[in-house]
C-alpha cells in the first residue's frame, strides 16, 4: 500500500516511498527518491522531505 502524498521523512531515515520529494521551507527543491534509499541532507542541513507526487 502506498504512502499517501504529503507524507514527510527527515534527512537520514529510510525513504518510505518512491516518487518526487521537495524540500519543506526555503531553500527547497526537489528529488527524485527511491523507497528504501537514505533521504539526503539539502544545502549540507538536515531537512525534511516531503512526497510530493508518485514515481
Amino acid at each position: 500500500m502506498r504512502k499517501p502524498i504529503g507524507t514527510t521523512a527527515k534527512t537520514g531515515e529510510n525513504c518510505p516511498e518512491s516518487g518526487v520529494w521537495k524540500v519543506v521551507g526555503a531553500p527547497t527543491t526537489t528529488a527524485p527518491i527511491a523507497k528504501g534509499n537514505t533521504m539526503p541532507p539539502y544545502a549540507g542541513k538536515a531537512v525534511v522531505w516531503k512526497l510530493s507526487s508518485y514515481a
